[in-house]
C-alpha cells in the first residue's frame, strides 16, 4: 500500500529550482532516508509532503487524499530539529496537549517509556538537556500513533545508549506496519536502519535503493594505503587514486587483482588495509560527480 506519492514535484523561486521533477512513494512499513548535502532540497521536500509548503508544479498524495486534509494530518507524526515549545511546561503536561490534538493517542505512559522520559515526566521543558529534549520530540512525533513518521536529524544531541533505543524503538514501529521517513547527516544511521536510501543534490534525486546497492555504486572494497604513487601513473594503471590526509584510496570491485598490478609495478606501499565500501564514500562519490 502507497501511503506517500510524489509525481513531477518541481519548486521555484524565481529562476531558481529548489527541486526538480522529483517522483517518489513511501510504502507502508517502510524504513526511507533522504540524504544530501546542506541545500539539496531535503527540507523542501518534505514540507511539501507534509502540506507546509505548494509544490510548483505536480502532485502529493498523502494516504491518498491531499496532505491538507484534517484527515490526513491525524495519522501523521513529525519531528522537526527544533520545535519551538514553551520551557515552562513539565514533559507530561506538553505529551498531554499535543495527544488531545489527536483522535486516537497512545496512553501517556507508553509515550513516556519509548522516548526513555518516564523520569523526567514531571521536569520542566526548560532543564532537559539536549539529548532529553530530542527524546521530548520524538514522544510528541509519536503521541498520536501516527501511521507514518517524519523525523529530521532526529538523533542530533543524544548520545550512543538513547540512539540505540530511539532506533529499536523506531524498527519496531516498521514492524507495526507504520511508515518512516527520515533525514540525517549520521550516515551509519542510515546505513544500519534504512530500507531505502534516497540520494538528493541541487533538487533532484541523483540515486536511490537499498544501503547495500547505494554501496555498489562506488565499488565492493576499498584500498586504503601510503604510497607516493601519483594519480597520473594511477590512470595509467586504470585506477582513481582518491587522497584521504596521508593516505591513498583506491575502490575496486576486485582488491586482489589491483593490488597484484601495484606490486608488479614496484609502488611503495605502506600501511595497507582493506575494507568493504561504507556509505560515506558512495555519498560523497555521488555528489561530487553531479558537481
Amino acid at each position: 500500500m502507497k501511503i506517500l506519492e510524489m509525481n513531477s514535484i518541481t519548486k521555484s523561486y524565481g529562476n531558481f529550482k529548489a527541486l526538480d521533477n522529483i517522483n517518489f512513494e513511501l510504502s507502508a512499513g517502510e524504513i526511507v532516508c533522504f540524504l544530501g548535502p546542506n541545500g539539496a532540497g531535503k527540507t523542501t521536500a518534505i514540507s511539501i509532503m507534509l502540506g507546509l509548503r505548494k509544490a510548483t508544479t505536480g502532485t502529493v498524495r498523502l494516504f491518498g487524499e491531499s496532505p491538507n486534509q484534517a484527515k490526513s494530518r491525524d495519522r501523521i507524526g513529525v519531528m522537526l530539529q527544533e520545535s519551538g515549545v514553551p520551557g515552562s511546561l513539565k514533559v507530561k503536561e506538553l505529551l498531554n496537549l499535543i495527544r488531545a490534538t489527536y483522535s486516537h493517542s497512545l496512553p501517556t505512559t507508553e509515550i513516556l517509556e519509548k522516548a526513555d522520559l518516564l523520569e523526567k515526566q514531571n521536569a520542566r521543558i526548560a532543564t532537559l538537556s539536549g539529548g532529553q529534549k530530542q527524546r521530548l520530540y520524538f514522544a510528541l512525533a509519536i503521541a498520536g500513533d501516527p501511521d507514518i513518521v517524519f523525523l529530521d536529524e532526529p538523533t542530533i544531541a543524544m548520545d550512543v545508549q538513547s540512539r540505540q533505543v530511539f532506533w529499536r524503538v523506531l524498527r519496531n514501529f516498521a514492524k507495526l506496519g507504520k511508515s518512516i521517513l527520515f533525514s540525517t547527516h549520521y550516515l551509519e544511521e542510515a546505513d544500519e536502519n534504512a530500507d531505502r536510501i534516497i540520494v538528493i543534490n541541487k533538487g533532484q534525486i541523483i540515486a536511490q535503493g537499498s544501503p547495500s546497492e547505494i554501496k555498489a555504486v562506488v565499488a565492493d572494497k576499498a584500498i586504503r594505503f601510503k604510497t607516493d604513487l601519483k594519480p597520473e601513473q594511477a590512470k595509467e594503471l586504470g585506477f582513481n587514486l582518491q587522497t584521504d590526509a596521508d593516505y591513498k584510496l583506491i575502490y575496486t570491485q576486485n582488491a586482489e587483482e589491483t593490488i597484484a598490478k601495484l606490486f608488479a609495478k614496484n609502488i611503495k606501499i605502506e600501511d595497507l588495509t582493506i575494507t568493504a565500501t561504507d556509505l560515506e564514500a558512495a555519498f560523497l562519490s555521488l555528489t561530487k560527480e553531479q558537481k
